[in-house]
């Protein structure tokens, strides 16, 4: 009966520390930027980072990886430039840029490219507001500036009595017109 009960007790000894491991591994998923912080300043490193990486092997096994992989970066020595890169590259620069483009465009294109921008951009940017601002005119409508607008309701009513009178008065002079050329016969 005794052995049962030590048995029970190391099996939950066993279960215990099965849990703590997978909430490791829950906890885990956080970790792969704090883990990045630890190997730029491991002083400004959180209590609870340290305290994770004492429990999970995983974490500090890439912890000491990315320290490795760190170390050899450092001993890495960059190739040097030539001593006579700079001038070249400068001389081949003032070379294109003094170079005679073949075509208009071309020659346009430098001069955008290499000329002096505070002369250019302005005067294209007005041009561009001009584009935009008779193109959207344009297409919304809005060149019909000079029609009146008709007021609504008794304007119309209006307007067409004085057409009715005014062709009334046309038709009066025509009546006119036409018994003076019969009269006249």
């Amino acid at each position: 009966m005794k052995q049962a009960g030590r048995d029970r007790q190391g099996s939950g000894v066993v279960i215990m520390e099965w849990m703590r491991k997978e909430r490791m591994k829950a906890n885990c998923a956080g970790m792969d930027a704090e883990l990045a912080s630890l190997l730029l300043d491991p002083v400004a490193a959180p209590a609870e980072v340290q305290t994770h990486l004492a429990g999970c092997d995983r974490c500090r096994r890439e912890l000491d990886e990315l320290q490795a992989a760190m170390a050899l970066l450092d001993t890495w020595k960059g190739p040097e430039p030539s001593p006579y890169f700079l001038t070249r590259l400068k001389a081949r620069l003032r070379d294109e840029s003094e170079a005679e483009p073949a075509s208009w465009l071309a020659r346009l294109r430098v001069r955008f490219a290499y000329g002096q921008p505070s002369h250019v951009r302005p005067l294209a940017a007005m041009a561009l507001t001009f584009v935009l601002l008779v193109g959207g005119g344009a297409y919304l409508g809005i060149t019909d500036w000079d029609q009146p607008s008709a007021a609504p309701g008794q304007a119309a009513v209006v307007h067409d009595l004085q057409t009715m009178e005014n062709n009334a008065q046309l038709l009066d002079q025509l009546e006119a017109l036409s018994s003076n050329n019969e009269s006249g016969d």
